[in-house]
């Protein structure tokens, strides 16, 4: 990390964060939101967006080829963060070589009731019961290509993914023409499409993980991506829950290897409590997916579970809260990272320490298990 990357992640841990954190009388939301303003204000003013670039950008990350995606880096910002695309224009400034916009959904929704989003800073940690709150696929598409944004031009300096899920209005056996009408719109924007079948914060979503239905969803999906883009198909991946059973994650993986997915995306929140410090703990019964450090270990071994599995890229995201952290998920049979909660604490200089600490690493091949 360069001298003046060093100085300005100390002042955002020192000054900036505290300031973020007591925004709106210490409501996470509003501070996400102010956050969000901001990130869009660097994107659009030219001046700033070179500075920032200049400072945080991935100089000095490898680009790297996965999924017959081109990454300038194998550090991502994980999707939850930027559901809408407002900062869409500045996050390559900010190093990251990939962003997954969304969750969106094919109709826009407001979420769950507020407060929905909490931190347990002590813990680093958050947990967040949103519910998928987005302007709708539609809205998405229409401001990526304001933004001049298209498959595969890097307009914005980075790969961009689309997170798509279930609107919660759509009935269980309805999801796939739901899920359909968002890839429509998203596919001319984005490098891939990731399938949100895990958040735990929409009423029986996660039994969309469930063989019948996955494989149902996995095969009209690949087919129309397929039909729409015939000559080079946007690649779909699968976003994975921490929680699924060994067995019930084998028999998921297996779907996605016969539907022909080009990736794994491992992992969405958690619903386990464990690793939650005694000082958070008067939050740990609040509903919801928890992120950030408690999910470490976790993720990393999920990770290594689909690696001895599958040889297909696998996207590692969970508890990535530190440049070790990042490397122990590469090593672990990851092909690039994502950041969430290690980014709302770490800031942008954690961006910078991971894109140095993983540039020239090689992940280890497939590991066959017994």
């Amino acid at each position: 990390m360069s001298g003046l990357v060093r100085i300005t992640d100390s002042a955002y841990r020192r000054v900036l964060r505290p300031q973020l954190f007591r925004l709106g009388g210490g409501d996470a939301e509003v501070a996400h939101e102010r956050t969000l303003s901001m990130i869009n204000w660097l994107g659009r003013v030219g001046p700033a967006r070179r500075l920032t670039e200049r400072v945080f950008g991935a100089a000095g990350a490898d680009p790297v080829r996965v999924a017959g995606i081109d990454f300038g880096g194998r550090v991502g910002l994980a999707a939850g963060v930027d559901k809408n695309g407002v900062g869409v224009r500045a996050w390559g400034a900010l190093g990251f070589g990939h962003v997954e916009l969304g969750t969106v959904t094919a109709h826009p929704q407001p979420g769950q009731d507020r407060p929905r989003l909490f931190r347990l800073p002590t813990s680093r940690a958050i947990i967040n019961r949103m519910g998928f709150n987005n302007a709708g696929a539609r809205a998405l598409a229409l401001r990526l290509d304001e933004a001049g944004v298209r498959r595969g031009n890097r307009a914005v300096g980075a790969v961009v993914g689309v997170s798509i899920g279930k609107s919660k209005i759509t009935p269980l056996d309805e999801a796939v023409p739901d899920y359909l009408s968002s890839l429509h719109h998203v596919a001319p924007y984005a490098d891939y499409v990731a399938i949100n079948v895990s958040s735990p914060n929409t009423p029986g979503l996660r039994s969309l993980q469930d063989k019948g239905f996955l494989a149902e969803l996995v095969s009209a999906l690949v087919s129309e991506a397929a039909s729409l883009q015939a000559d080079d198909p946007v690649p779909i991946m699968v976003k994975l829950a921490p929680d699924l059973t060994p067995s019930a994650l084998e028999e998921a993986v297996g779907v996605c290897v016969d539907g022909g997915v080009s990736g794994l995306i491992a992992t969405n929140t958690t619903l386990e409590r464990r690793g939650i410090a005694m000082v958070d703990q008067h939050l740990a019964d609040q509903a919801g997916g928890l992120s950030g450090a408690p999910l470490t270990r976790r993720s990393r071994s999920v990770v290594a579970h689909l690696r001895t599995l599958v040889d297909l890229p696998i996207i590692g995201v969970g508890g990535i809260m530190s440049a070790d952290h990042a490397e122990a998920m590469i090593e672990a049979g990851a092909d690039l990272v994502q950041l969430y909660s290690g980014f709302i604490y770490g800031g942008p200089g954690l961006v910078a320490a991971t894109n140095n600490r993983l540039a020239g690493f090689e992940r280890p091949t497939r590991r066959d298990g017994n």
